[in-house]
């Protein structure tokens, strides 16, 4: 019998669901991506939340971005925010460890036990689920649990029979690059005169210089004492909350807000989301808030394990961007001053990535946000003098290459959000941010594409910025501006300049018109080569703004999909002693691990072959993206590499920038049911099978459909589209 997996025979014991009601939380496995280079974050959030509660490891290294990988079980505290998928570590702040007896505060080494704070975890007892995660500390015998409202990280700590038992706040180890500049603890005390809390503010530099948290901490016991140490840097830097005696299993909880604006913003958004100590009653919110979420879609299947990946992978597009104002509306500005907002802001913007497909599907199925997004972005633009680019708590990082900040606005407004700007305001943020004489664009005003022997991934940079033009002049368009529409449409076609008809690629072009030398479509350097985490293969595609260009460069439709079955079927190596860690999950020379190619399938749609790319597709889902901790091809990139996966699983993909057009592919699932604007958009594919993978037909809304893409606009009216499958 189908299993149909909107309902359940009961609910589980947490209760967060009725007998009657769906708990998509139970099918995230939230160790999908956490061994290889997946990066995911580990912990306790909720949706978009400012706070990712979760244990942080002694390693400081690339496959530790997120403070937790598969192959480590070392656990120096647990830390109230963490990035997910991303090939940069930072933050990692205000980390909080239950400690039993005296112990060196310090980060520590594994090969020495009395290092530090360390302990091992126990990982075969640990819990990870959205909203909750547990695991038991070795060296201590604590068991820790955690949850999370959208600003506060709750901890219960389950303390063994000892007579010198505390929890040490570390403020000094941050994540991978990053490294305190300043902090102050101070204590807090309740009307009697006893020690409660903890407050105070963690100031650091790294990938988001000049960063800033602060943070309120209540405890459900008063402190007999509190000691300070001092960090690198001099300073206090760490806390000793000594507790003292504690009985065999006695609960010490902790509620920990914090705050990018003040130490009475933490305060406010303390007492506004967790004013009472029922950790059951807020992991139970916690698990109702993802199920809400992740209930936007709802899908039919027999396979379980595709569902597992389904639904982690939802669950990893909704971990950011995530909440940067406190419960009153008051954020810290690009700027760096303090701020109030009408709208909610959000920081943790990995734009290079997530304009691909986590940001077209926030437009779907998370419109209410959308709004927020955009005046975000336009806050940032006025704040800082242009559009953001990749933004971490209130810092532009300019990680990456491009203008994606651009894309994802112009997207947006196309699809009739951002109604709170007038469309002169928005023009103007996106012309200003596409004509910034820096990070090469002086190179391209000045030459018209930006030379190789002027700037390093030089290629890159300059495609990237087209994307973005093309972008840009599609909302040009929209918003009643022809002229501009037409000036950056046609500065959308600098890529041309790249291609070298002798050779059939994208190559490096010197100041003087010639081409770099040598040429290897095989080689990758990292950071040093024409082409960023990528080769000449991968970047010959990369031009979905003008897909009709690139067809006549290459000199016909039959020659363009000639060369496209050639990415595919070319050697699956990479050559080059330094060659870029990033271009991974190979097929050919295809390489889904990395966003600059996650539109490249759908050109197969476009050019009038889908059964080609119904082949490809199916090879993607079933050998990128499966039920393990080794189940991502490649970093989590902040959700863009789920985002693909969700997106694509409906049977449709939005290639071209602020287009409104979503091409289609392959559906994942006989039936997938998406909350919308309008109501529900059901997607149907009869007939669904690994054999039957081929459209034969399409109905939307009972009538015959022939076109090889659906519009925004049909999609968030709700309504049915159905697909014939056949072999």
């Amino acid at each position: 019998m189908k299993r149909y997996f909107l309902l359940l025979a009961a609910a589980l014991a947490l209760g967060a669901c009725s007998a009657s009601e769906p708990d998509f939380v139970s099918y995230v496995n939230p160790r999908i991506g956490t061994g290889g280079h997946g990066h995911v974050f580990v912990g306790a959030n909720v949706p978009f939340g400012m706070v990712q509660l979760g244990p942080t490891s002694i390693p400081q290294e690339w496959d530790w971005c997120s403070g937790y990988h598969a192959s480590d079980s070392t656990v120096i505290g647990f830390s109230h925010t963490h990035l997910s998928g991303t090939g940069i570590g930072d933050l990692f702040d205000v980390t909080l460890m239950p400690v039993v007896g005296e112990v060196r505060c310090a980060r520590g080494r594994e090969a020495d036990p009395a290092s530090g704070l360390w302990s091992y975890a126990d990982r075969s007892a640990e819990i990870a689920e959205p909203g909750y995660y547990s695991v038991p500390l070795l060296r201590y015998g604590v068991r820790a649990e955690l949850t999370a409202t959208s600003r506060v990280g709750f901890h219960r700590y389950t303390f063994p029979a000892a007579e010198d038992a505390a929890i040490v706040l570390d403020l000094e180890n941050g994540g991978c690059w990053d490294s305190l500049t300043e902090a102050s603890i101070a204590e807090v005390r309740d009307a009697k005169g006893r020690i409660t809390g903890l407050e105070g503010y963690r100031f650091s530099s790294g990938w988001a210089q000049r960063q800033k948290v602060f943070f309120r901490a209540e405890f459900s016991r008063p402190a007999e004492r509190v000691t300070r140490e001092p960090g690198r840097r001099g300073g206090d830097a760490y806390a000793r909350y000594q507790l003292g005696k504690t009985a065999e299993g006695e609960e010490i909880l902790v509620k920990v807000a914090i705050s990018p604006v003040s130490v009475e913003g933490a305060q406010r958004n303390l007492a506004a989301e967790l004013p009472g100590w029922d950790f059951g009653k807020v992991r139970a919110a916690a698990r109702k808030a993802w199920n809400r979420e992740l209930g936007k879609i709802a899908v039919t299947t027999d396979d379980a394990d595709a569902r597992t990946c389904y639904y982690t992978a939802l669950y990893h597009t909704m971990i950011a961007p995530s909440d940067f104002s406190d419960v009153d509306g008051q954020y810290r500005g690009a700027d760096g001053e303090v701020r109030r907002a009408a709208f909610p802001q959000y920081t943790t913007f990995s734009l290079w990535d997530t304009y691909r497909a986590q940001m077209p599907l926030m437009t779907l199925i998370h419109p209410e946000r959308m709004d927020a997004v955009v005046n975000t972005m336009y806050n940032i633009y006025r704040e800082q003098g242009d559009l953001p680019v990749w933004h971490l708590w209130g810092w532009e990082t300019n990680t990456m290459c491009g203008n994606p900040g651009l894309v994802s606005f112009a997207d947006a407004l196309v699809k009739g959000f951002g109604k709170q700007l007038t469309p002169a305001e928005a023009m103007q943020a996106m012309v200003e941010s596409a004509t910034q004489p820096d990070r090469g664009m002086d190179l391209r005003m000045r030459y018209g594409f930006i030379p190789s022997d002027l700037m390093r991934e030089s290629v890159a940079h300059d495609m990237e910025y087209a994307i973005a033009d093309g972008a840009l002049a599609a909302a040009a368009e929209f918003l009643g501006y022809p002229e501009e529409a037409a000036r950056f449409r046609e500065r959308s076609h600098s890529y041309r300049q790249y291609f070298d008809p002798q050779t059939g690629f994208m190559r490096g072009r010197k100041a003087d018109g010639t081409f770099t030398e040598p040429f290897n479509p095989l080689f990758s350097a990292h950071e040093t080569s024409d082409y960023m985490e990528g080769t000449a293969w991968q970047y010959l595609w990369l031009v979905p703004q003008d897909v009709e260009g690139l067809v006549a460069l290459l000199g016909s439709r039959e020659k363009t999909l000639e060369k496209l079955d050639g990415l595919f079927t070319a050697p699956e190596i990479i050559e080059g002693e330094n060659a870029s860690p990033d271009i991974s999950g190979l097929i050919g020379q295809y390489a889904h691990g990395n966003e600059p190619g996650h539109h490249t399938i759908y050109l197969y749609t476009m050019l009038g072959e889908p059964d080609k790319a119904a082949d490809r597709l199916r090879q993607v889902y079933d050998e990128m993206y499966f039920n393990d901790i080794e189940g991502l091809a490649g970093n989590e990139d902040v959700g863009e590499m789920s985002a693909w996966y969700v997106l694509s699983g409906l049977g449709f993909y939005e290639v071209e920038p602020a287009s409104t057009r979503f091409w289609f592919g392959l559906p994942l699932f006989e039936e997938a049911r998406v909350k919308v604007a309008g109501g529900t958009f059901t997607v149907r594919a009869e007939g669904l099978s690994p054999e039957c993978r081929y459209i034969r037909s399409i109905r939307l809304n009972g009538a015959p459909y022939d076109k090889p893409y659906i519009d925004y606009a049909d999609i968030v009216a709700g309504g049915e589209l159905v697909f014939t499958m056949g072999s």
